[in-house]
């Protein structure tokens, strides 16, 4: 494949704010493997139809002439990614797109339950970092807050990343008071007897249910203070578009960082764009307006109309999610028909 496009639309993905979108996050599935409470419900969840999915082609297509507007970055989310039958094939074609600077670089985000079967694969098809889901350390607490048990194969999954070679391996946690708010030191420390960076992040308004509490959440001041109680941390300069702030803990090699989409939003310097399994474009995690790339992809459109598509979205973009608004409005679609 190779991308067609007049001059004019050969430019970077640049909103009215002047923000330069260079990482583009993609959902190869809305279905996912655990009922995470904080994301969905128990049971009853209206999945999309299979032919509503992209397909390998279309997902590989609208990433190479994403690449050729500046994206540099490609994260794979779900729902569980992995949980897409031809996901290495998915990964192998992805790494071998370009853009203007090189390569593209590629990771994913998962709960890592099906990677003690596939993270070989997945590396050797060019998968470089992975962000594993893990919000608990105690098996017991883990069942009851995914509904399902299985913390012993997002453990293996977790060695068996690192036994690729994929590297950094992040650790994502969401903090939730009196529930996990125990566990915040117990968690660096796991990390760092493995090598791991552990990134706490700030429960947002994504869930299915729309029950979100800004009282249960967590800040990200009073994850620093837990963490200052027990270690050093110095802050890491060169955060520049990241969403994590990060920290050295006790002048070793390891960090942690702390996401703080609710009290600190770092939306002025956002370079994301998502899309979702089903193939609309979002501009911001939580908007509430899509552009469809599904219907262009499917009716013949061509690179010209796809590359407009990706322009006309970024160039509605606002300034921030507006979350502390007193007028905002959850999006309608949960994280897990989203994408991380």
């Amino acid at each position: 494949m190779s991308v067609t496009l007049s001059p004019e639309l050969r430019r970077p993905l640049v909103d009215r704010y002047g923000r330069v979108h260079t990482d583009l996050r993609i959902s190869l599935t809305d279905k996912c493997s655990l009922r995470c409470t904080y994301c969905m419900p128990a049971e009853g969840v209206p999945w999309l139809q299979r032919d509503m999915i992209l397909t390998t082609d279309e997902l590989v297509r609208v990433a190479e002439v994403a690449a050729a507007l500046g994206i540099a970055t490609v994260r794979l989310t779900g729902g569980e990614p992995l949980l897409r039958k031809d996901v290495v094939d998915v990964v192998s074609r992805m790494s071998r797109l370009e853009g203007p600077d090189g390569p593209l670089e590629l990771s994913m985000t998962t709960n890592g339950i099906l990677l003690p079967k596939l993270a070989r694969d997945l590396a050797a098809a060019g998968l470089q970092r992975a962000n594993i889901s893990l919000d608990t350390l105690r098996a017991d607490r883990f069942k009851e807050l995914t509904r399902r048990d299985k913390f012993a194969e997002v453990l293996a999954g977790i060695e068996a990343a690192q036994a690729s070679g994929m590297s950094p391996i992040k650790i994502n946690v969401v903090a939730m008071r009196d529930v996990n708010d125990d566990e915040i030191v117990d968690l660096v420390r796991f990390a760092a007897d493995r090598g791991l960076e552990v990134r706490f992040i700030e429960q947002m308004p994504l869930d299915a249910g729309h029950i979100w509490s800004r009282v249960r959440m967590v800040t990200g001041e009073e994850i620093l203070e837990q963490l200052g109680e027990q270690f050093r941390l110095t802050p890491l300069p060169g955060r520049a578009s990241a969403p994590a702030e990060r920290f050295r803990v006790d002048d070793g090699p390891t960090t942690v960082g702390v996401i703080r989409s609710v009290t600190k939003p770092f939306c002025g310097t956002c370079d994301r764009v998502r899309i979702t399994a089903d193939g609309q474009l979002r501009n911001c995690l939580f908007s509430r307006e899509e552009s469809d790339l599904l219907t262009p992809l499917r009716e013949g459109g061509t690179d010209d109309e796809l590359a407009r598509v990706l322009h006309r979205c970024i160039a509605g973009k606002l300034p921030g999610h507006g979350i502390n608004d007193p007028g905002f409005l959850q999006p309608d679609r949960p994280m897990s028909a989203i994408g991380g």
